[in-house]
């Protein structure tokens, strides 16, 4: 690889939980265990490395490119599935659910900003927020992107889950003061000692 192509993959790698967290969210559940998500997901950061080669958007439009690759992608795998013709409809519903899962975990993390430094300082909080989300126990971080990012009721996530109302409560609890812990890791515990 040359130089542009190392820069271009250093940049785009702290995407990487972002995209698989986008691509849990999205996928056919009847396609889970077929799709190989890591796959779609490095299929689309090389797809966006190869882009950027070609163009080099600002860097608050990595994000919205990389939301378009990944919809491609998973649009592309769920047709490999199915024996359905082509549906261009389907696909622009995908795009436009990866845009609100997207703009879900925005708000999870902060409020408008408009600043172009400040867009781009968005970006790499939802980057550190996918990969603190993959770090947490499997049945919490399924527990809130059932629940905070997909906007599930608490009584549907139960259900997915298998659990009780009571437990999937405290899932989230337990997830989120996790979160807490990993993205703000100076400031104490909710649940710790008091100083």
């Amino acid at each position: 690889m040359n130089d542009r192509v190392d820069e271009m993959a250093r940049r785009l790698e702290p995407f990487r939980s972002y995209l698989g967290l986008l691509a849990r969210l999205h996928l056919d559940p009847v396609l889970r265990g077929k799709v190989d998500v890591s796959g779609v997901v490095q299929q689309t950061l090389f797809e966006a490395c190869l882009a950027l080669q070609q163009h080099d958007p600002a860097g608050d439009a990595v994000a919205p490119l990389l939301r378009q690759l990944l919809a491609n992608n998973l649009a592309d795998e769920a047709r490999k599935f199915r024996t359905l013709k082509r549906d261009g409809q389907r696909e622009q519903p995908l795009e436009a659910s990866l845009q609100q899962s997207s703009a879900r975990l925005e708000a999870f993390l902060v409020a408008e900003q408009s600043s172009p430094s400040e867009r781009v300082g968005r970006a790499e909080e939802l980057a550190r927020l996918a990969s603190a989300l993959d770090a947490l126990p499997e049945a919490q971080r399924q527990a809130i992107e059932l629940h905070y990012l997909r906007g599930l009721p608490l009584v549907e996530v139960a259900e997915q889950l298998g659990r009780s109302k009571s437990a999937v409560a405290g899932l989230l609890h337990r997830g989120l003061d996790a979160l807490r812990d990993q993205l703000n890791p100076e400031e104490p515990s909710h649940d710790g000692p008091a100083p």
